[in-house]
């Protein structure tokens, strides 16, 4: 059998391991379940690719993004391993011939979403492949703590069952104490060896600037410094509009974030990954297991929501170990935002007991009665009747939730979304034309100024209010 230092140079082409790499791929190949917390960029999929190719058999990884693991199928393929990634848009029946090729096409490697686990016959075929090792990437994700929690993750325990002598290798960027204690738990580890490594990363300088014009600002790192960047924003309309006037400042951009199409999210990816464009502005949506290791610049034009967020992002820079930048751009009126989007929108003491009070006067029912009763529950229609925040409510919901006091059922009706797609003197000209509906689309456009730009979620009730007009 090749060496660990073999397999790396035959396929990597790299001479030595990084940092605590050897250990973990040692501990795995002992047959023991591990657990690796490693800083972004630290070179996780090493742990699991090494030991992978040492051993007969094929290693499932589950992982919970399609880029990443697109991402990580397409570098094996490139290195002439057999590898393939069964993700959550590939119908049943194509996922049956998937499977038959895993079982005799010699794979190496099989990727997998956590929420195909769910599916008891595609549990029933992973039963009868070779499997030799079983890594969980992103392994906060199983953690009620963590901040990317996936009720899917619960599930990976079930393999346990069927594949007791195989070693789990759980992997994580970012666990507190608690979420890694809560990640051994629910994975069901086995005694497991525990590999922890420094999260300095020297080579990133780290800056903050306190500036009145952002935009100048990008132009100049930017111009200064003309390889792969990333600006993360915090909604979707600054996506577009950092985007464009990049573009009009002759600095190449695309966008990603979550109301894209996978189609136009793949597109605007690729012209990122292969260099045609040198910036990508994103929100939070643009994330985990984002693997371009050149990356000379991440720049934040907002505060982000917490410093574990913040650190992951800003450890997209610089995974090739050169000199690279992380930079937070701020303003005074930052801090204000970032209070009003995140400190005012969390319940105290007080508005949750007048919330519950107003919620059992709102089914009509005695105070502390209605135990395993069910309500159909319109929350704007609730949030307006009693002149609360639909977000403050929405949270103290999920609160009361969590403590058991009620049972919330995440069963949404289709929500409104709405977008105006003819140009602004168009509009001008239908509301002339038509007076009638001049004041219900004044408060349309005043309430959501980007409605042009991006479909916008859409209060029925809250525009009925405003604009004195009964819903229909």
């Amino acid at each position: 059998m090749q060496t660990a230092t073999q397999i790396l140079q035959k396929y990597w082409n790299h001479n030595t391991f990084r940092s605590l790499q050897n250990e973990i791929i040692d501990s795995v190949l002992k047959g023991n379940d591990t657990f690796a917390l490693m800083p972004t960029g630290g070179g996780k999929s090493i742990c699991f690719q090494v030991p992978g190719m040492m051993k007969d058999g094929i290693c499932l990884v589950i992982s919970p993004l399609v880029a990443l693991m697109k991402d990580q199928v397409a570098n094996l393929q490139k290195r002439d391993i057999k590898a393939i990634a069964l993700t959550g848009g590939i119908q049943s029946n194509e996922l049956i011939e998937l499977l038959d090729n895993c079982e005799f096409g010699n794979y190496k490697f099989i990727y997998l979403s956590p929420e195909r686990l769910q599916s008891d016959w595609v549990l029933e075929r992973i039963k009868n492949l070779p499997i030799n090792l079983i890594a969980i990437d992103e392994a906060h994700c199983v953690s009620q703590w963590g901040h990317d929690f996936r009720p899917a993750y619960l599930k990976i325990s079930k393999l346990r069952t069927h594949f007791p002598k195989i070693p789990f290798l759980a992997l994580t960027a970012s666990a507190t104490p608690k979420v890694k204690e809560d990640i051994i738990k629910e994975l069901g580890l086995n005694n497991p060896q525990i590999f922890q490594k420094s999260f300095e990363r020297p080579n990133i300088a780290y800056m903050t600037f306190e500036v009145e014009d952002k935009l100048f600002r990008i132009e100049q790192i930017l111009k200064k410094n003309p390889q792969p960047s990333i600006i993360y924003v915090r909604n979707r309309k600054s996506c577009l509009d950092i985007s464009s006037q990049l573009d009009s400042l002759g600095i190449k951009a695309t966008f990603y974030h979550g109301g894209l199409s996978l189609k136009e999210k793949d597109k605007n990816m690729q012209l990122w990954m292969n260099e045609t464009v040198q910036v990508i502005v994103a929100t939070n949506a643009f994330g985990m297991g984002i693997d371009k290791a050149n990356v000379k610049t991440v720049i934040h034009i907002q505060l982000p929501e917490s410093l574990e967020n913040y650190y992951q992002e800003a450890g997209r820079a610089g995974r090739n170990g050169k000199k690279a930048y992380a930079v937070l751009l701020t303003s005074p009126s930052d801090i204000v935002q970032a209070e009003n989007q995140f400190i005012h929108v969390l319940p105290d003491r007080k508005f949750l007991n007048e919330m519950y009070i107003k919620l059992c006067n709102y089914f009509q029912i005695a105070y502390g009665e209605g135990i395993n009763e069910q309500f159909s529950f319109n929350m704007n229609q609730f949030c307006l009747k009693y002149g609360f925040p639909t977000l403050k409510t929405y949270n103290a919901l999920q609160f009361i939730d969590r403590q058991g006091i009620i049972s919330l059922s995440q069963e949404f009706s289709e929500k409104i979304t709405l977008q105006f797609i003819i140009p602004s003197k168009e509009v001008i000209r239908y509301m002339s034309l038509n007076p009638q509906d001049e004041e219900i689309i004044l408060t349309i456009l005043r309430t959501y100024p980007g409605i042009y730009e991006l479909q916008t979620a859409f209060n029925i009730q809250l525009i009925a209010k405003k604009s004195n007009h009964s819903e229909e």
